[in-house]
């Protein structure tokens, strides 16, 4: 799988960029903590021109707990908190950068309560994305991905109905969607293949079998350019 995607993993470091290639550092290691305060719901954005995000369920007391990995000094990512009439914004950003890497190296490791209801998005250039993010407590999910490979883990016992959208360039997206939940997906691809196991075909739609009778409804909205599509209930 990570040979297929090769090559639309190296583009990923050379999103915006210009020039010769330049060679990378030795790696750098980050460690950051946002503890959990007395807002009642979360906003959380992370937006990474291009490398390996693992997002997650922490369990922990922390608002967000992560590790980052990086060997180019610049991509040091920015981390951004406040909390507005009880809602905390959270934002984790690559800076941008004009000139491309060779053998770049940038994985992010980010951990988020489990409890506190969450809106999260996450913006990719390129590269290798898991979220495992079904154990989060969450009200809507939106990802931009430019080229690469996406596997979104939304298996757990979700508490409250959410809606799911995600806008993909080039390359594979994988949905693990969960049995306990109802759910109606549309799914539609310009050019590439949609394999859906779990659901039943209505119309331009699939739905699972408690879609309309589970206490928990999932929509999910998913559109992608050049690669596959899996939706998977099982």
């Amino acid at each position: 799988m990570k040979a297929r995607f090769a090559w639309l993993f190296a583009a990923a470091f050379s999103l915006n960029s210009c020039g010769t290639n330049m060679p990378a550092g030795p790696m750098q290691h980050d460690t950051r903590s946002i503890p959990r305060d007395t807002a009642e719901s979360a906003r959380v954005d992370l937006h990474m021109g291009g490398g390996e995000p693992r997002i997650s369920g922490g369990g922990a007391q922390d608002l967000m707990s992560a590790d980052f990995n990086y060997n180019v000094t610049s991509w040091k990512p920015e981390v951004r908190y406040d909390a507005t009439a009880g809602i905390a914004n959270l934002s984790i950003e690559q800076p941008s950068s004009q000139t491309s890497f060779v053998n770049a190296t940038n994985k992010w490791d980010v951990r988020l309560n489990n409890e506190i209801p969450i809106d999260i998005t996450v913006r990719l250039g390129g590269g290798e994305a898991r979220l495992n993010i079904g154990t989060l407590s969450l009200r809507s999910v939106e990802i931009e991905m430019g080229a690469g490979e996406m596997e979104l883990d939304l298996r757990g016992m979700p508490q409250r109905s959410y809606n799911v959208r995600m806008r993909g360039g080039a390359g594979e997206a994988t949905i693990h969607l969960p049995q306990s939940a109802g759910v109606y997906a549309q799914a539609e691809g310009v050019l590439g293949d949609i394999k859906v196991t779990g659901l039943r075909r209505e119309d331009d739609h699939w739905i699972s079998e408690g879609y309309g009778y589970s206490k928990v409804q999932i929509h999910l909205d998913v559109r992608g350019g050049v690669g596959q599509i899996n939706l998977l209930s099982e």
